[in-house]
């Protein structure tokens, strides 16, 4: 199994940028892609972004607009840019295998019990 370190993660001031990367020990094979969640105190977990094994791409609507998420595949890395960020933006952020084998992913963890560490994005004035 793949393991992901996800870094990049920051305090911001409301309309700022971040970049998160998500670094995997190897090649995240086909039908296979890599999502981003997130979870804000005192709430669920929630899925917020995805690649697929095909590079298609899928986003909440919360988000759409504002983030961007791409690949790497020579440095086994995923990044979900942040533009625009809002306080509803501040979560822990932690990035899992999903699947993803066609131009759409599945924004579950594909995988049990695949959470690392994560990320803090704080976004604050």
């Amino acid at each position: 199994q793949v393991q992901l370190v996800e870094s990049g993660g920051g305090l911001v001031q409301p309309g700022g940028s971040l970049r998160l990367s998500c670094a995997a020990s190897g090649s995240v094979r086909f039908p296979y892609g890599i999502g981003w969640f997130r979870q804000a105190p005192g709430k669920e977990r929630e899925g917020v972004s995805c690649i697929s094994a095909t590079d298609g791409t899928s986003y909440i609507d919360s988000v759409k607009g504002r983030f961007t998420i791409s690949r790497d595949n020579t440095k086994n890395t995923v990044y979900l840019q942040m533009n625009a960020l809002k306080p509803e933006d501040t979560a822990v952020y932690y990035c899992a295998t999903v699947y993803g084998p066609g131009r759409t992913c599945v924004l579950r963890p594909a995988n049990e019990n695949p959470w690392g560490q994560g990320t803090q994005v704080t976004v604050s004035s």
